[in-house]
């Protein structure tokens, strides 16, 4: 049986939105015009209202990616990442993360931004990243399956563990069913981390 940890991205091992922050890398990067900002603002607004799903908002709101091939993106990702690690991670959890490795336990982070700017974290740490895989055909980013939230995160799990595996510990900002699936889940509200087995 396998052991493992198990780490959110966005505001838990990563203090910030990656979404957020990469969108406006990428702004930086190719000088996007005040119109297209707007409308993923608009867009942004939306999706924190819950009108759409999550991988309609997140394939729509990712539109700012379009005809930047992958290998480009993946360039613009370590460049990215190059420049907010470690600086914006929690050193803490870092810390914990490279422990763990070193115990031989593997770690995992589980996040629903895309693979294409998540991926290059695994070269700054020792983890393997589990996030929203896409195709880029068209000169677009289309989602294959489903965004990597919620109960996807268990099931992409499950595909990318071959055989038994038990989740020692799990940590999220979001109330969600993966930490109640490890044998300890942490939630972290307000800079925190409070035990959702105590609760």
């Amino acid at each position: 049986m396998q052991e493992i940890i198990v780490y959110d991205l966005n505001q838990t091992l990563y203090k910030k939105s990656s979404k957020d922050e990469f969108f406006k890398f990428i702004c930086y990067k190719k000088g996007y015009k005040l119109v297209h900002l707007f409308q993923i603002g608009l867009l942004m607004v939306i999706g924190k209202l819950r009108i759409m799903s999550k991988t309609y908002f997140k394939e729509n709101f990712y539109d700012y990616l379009n005809k930047i091939p992958p290998e480009q993106v993946r360039k613009y990702a370590e460049q990215f990442w190059n420049v907010e690690f470690p600086e914006h991670f929690r050193e803490d959890m870092v810390a914990d993360i490279i422990e763990k490795d070193k115990a031989g336990i593997k770690v995992y982070l589980v996040t629903g931004g895309f693979e294409v700017y998540t991926k290059y974290l695994e070269k700054l740490l020792p983890l393997k990243v589990v996030g929203t895989v896409t195709k880029y055909e068209n000169e677009d980013y289309k989602i294959i399956g489903k965004t990597c939230n919620d109960e996807e995160k268990l099931r992409r799990l499950d595909a990318e563990i071959n055989g038994d595996y038990k989740i020692l510990e799990a940590y999220s900002d979001d109330d969600e069913e993966i930490l109640y699936k490890a044998e300890k889940g942490y939630l972290l509200k307000d800079g925190e981390l409070k035990s959702v087995q105590d609760s």
